[in-house]
């Protein structure tokens, strides 16, 4: 299970990624949330431009969905600057790092999404790259190895990753600015929707935009493929236009309830309700009785559940908390549970 399970086909694949491009923000002002966080980087891009320097490495952490790399990308269009993007997984040894780093010019931006993910003799290569702007090559093997140290263009390094928890210390200490996304409010998200929809030329009144934003888990991504979904609909089914009703409707056809739960959310908490008496079941465990990946549940929807305050992990595995009870509808089996942390 991942964000792509809010599409039931594959027709739309190709459709959606060109619109997905569309609807992406290119300045700070079309850039809805995070305000700290853009507060604080116009200032960086500010200095940095005032003294013609180029900008500190900089490193985005938070959950799949909320715009590291629209982030990245306006941050690079506000210095003026080229933008090449690549991902940790994709870079698998060091001469690709090194061929990426020696085609670089000045003042241009990397993004490299999923840092977490690269080969750890690749992460020692970008130690003296962003440091001293320097990369050291060995050259041979054995007793006639030798070190070749080629001077690089001073460019910004832009890190992106779910699970900053992974990358070591060496690494995330040479980022000069490190900036958490919190996940979206409703009302944030309701503006992000309300954008999208005059891009795509879709009609859509105050209520149908908040009733997607509401279900649309915390993250702008969601909320865009919600849109389009319910766009869908409204065409075929109705006038066009997305009222609250329309947005209900389609949503309730998609099996997103009413805070953003879908059928495998559900399925986890039923799960741990019906099999395991409310937990506490190991991820192992509880993945492998609804047929999923643990690193899934781990990445994907357990963040959600968490938030939500409907799961807990324990020592001895995940629990139901009272709140995920009543939920489900199981008011009675909430009141004879413990109390967790969420009812203290």
């Amino acid at each position: 299970m991942d964000n792509q399970r809010l599409n039931t086909t594959g027709f739309n694949q190709v459709e959606d990624e060109d619109i997905e491009l569309k609807l992406r923000p290119q300045t700070f002002d079309d850039y809805f949330g995070q305000e700290k966080v853009k507060e604080n980087m116009k200032v960086f891009i500010q200095a940095a431009l005032g003294r013609g320097e180029t900008l500190d490495h900089v490193l985005l952490y938070g959950q799949p969905g909320l715009g590291k790399t629209t982030l990245s990308q306006i941050i690079a269009s506000e210095m003026g600057a080229k933008l090449k993007i690549t991902s940790g997984p994709a870079i698998e040894r060091q001469g690709d790092m090194a061929a990426i780093l020696n085609d670089l010019a000045e003042g241009d931006f990397l993004f490299i999404d999923e840092i977490h993910r690269l080969n750890r003799n690749v992460e020692e290569l970008l130690y003296s790259a962003m440091e001293d702007f320097v990369l050291d090559i060995v050259i041979g093997k054995g007793p006639g190895a030798r070190s070749i140290r080629l001077d690089l263009p001073r460019f910004t390094l832009v890190g992106a990753t779910t699970r900053i928890g992974l990358l070591t210390a060496p690494l995330r200490d040479r980022f000069g600015m490190v900036h958490h996304l919190e996940p979206y409010s409703v009302e944030e998200l309701q503006r992000v929707v309300t954008r999208s929809s005059s891009v795509l030329d879709v009609d859509i009144e105050p209520l149908g935009a908040e009733e997607i934003a509401r279900r649309a888990r915390g993250t702008p991504r969601i909320a865009n493929r919600l849109l389009k979904r319910v766009r869908d609909f409204a065409q075929v089914q109705y006038d066009g236009v997305i009222t609250q009703e329309v947005s209900n409707s389609s949503l309730n056809k998609l099996e997103i309830d009413p805070v953003g739960l879908d059928t495998v959310d559900k399925k986890i908490l039923r799960a741990i309700i019906e099999k395991f008496g409310g937990g506490p079941v190991g991820l192992d465990t509880l993945a492998a009785s609804i047929d999923e990946e643990p690193g899934t549940l781990e990445d994907v929807a357990e963040p959600y559940l968490l938030q939500l305050g409907f799961i807990q992990r324990t020592p001895r595995g995940r629990m139901v908390t009272r709140h995920g009870y009543k939920h489900m509808g199981l008011e009675a089996l909430a009141q004879d549970e413990p109390l967790t942390i969420f009812d203290m």
